[in-house]
């Protein structure tokens, strides 16, 4: 069991809802990159929150009974705030991260009701069959950083989207060795299949942006984004 193991692997960090409630999500002190929270997935996570898509006060709550996907989840905290926003959740992301995408969920199953979260492995540009029908929402954050992993993950999300599924993806802009460039490629290809619209700051959570983490929503062309 996945809540059975060694708790000294981990640290916890505490991501506050609106409503006061906390996400606890673990990280782990050794491991890669999908072991930490990184802050493009803080800056989506509490995107979500946002009263365009969440508004308690005016009932306004885009996620209810929605499906997402999200594509490398890593510790989870994006799709966990989706699924305590009550969308119906899928988190992938590769088999090395299984146990900790499970401890997270297990650890915030009490914030989860209307809601519903499982964690399935996926390598972008592997069969997608078992995610059919395409979901409302695909989630990603901070997943442009690998050159050898462009290519499968547009193919990806040409296999798993819809066309009324909007991408919405978050990144952080890095200015450092191959980043750019690789960047520039992700882009270059996605803009081929799909439309992406920037979403303004003042449309984000006002804590949680940065001017070097772009929100944008992706969509098959000629189409519109919800939102």
């Amino acid at each position: 069991m996945a809540a059975d193991m060694d708790d000294s692997k981990y640290f916890v960090r505490e991501i506050e809802r609106n409503d006061g409630c906390a996400l606890q999500v673990k990280q782990c002190y050794i491991g890669d990159v999908g072991c930490v929270v990184w802050d493009a997935a803080m800056v989506l996570a509490k995107y979500l929150e946002t009263k365009q898509f969440y508004d308690p006060s005016s009932e306004v709550n885009v996620w209810s009974g929605r499906t997402v996907l999200e594509l490398g989840a890593g510790t989870g905290v994006v799709g966990l705030m989706a699924a305590t926003l009550g969308a119906q959740v899928i988190v992938t992301d590769l088999e090395d991260l299984q146990s900790l995408l499970t401890v997270n969920i297990e650890e915030n199953q009490a914030l989860i009701s209307s809601g519903s979260i499982t964690a399935k492995v996926l390598k972008w540009g592997d069969d997608v069959s078992e995610f059919s029908p395409p979901p409302h929402y695909i989630l990603m954050a901070d997943c442009i950083y690998y050159e050898q992993s462009i290519v499968p993950l547009v193919e990806s999300l040409k296999l798993l989207s819809g066309p009324e599924t909007c991408i919405i993806c978050c990144y952080e802009q890095r200015t450092e060795g191959v980043n750019p460039e690789v960047e520039r490629q992700f882009f270059d290809l996605l803009q081929q299949h799909f439309s992406c619209e920037k979403i303004p700051s003042d449309k984000q959570d006002p804590e949680f942006s940065s001017p070097d983490i772009h929100i944008l929503h992706i969509r098959r062309k000629a189409q519109l984004c919800y939102g």
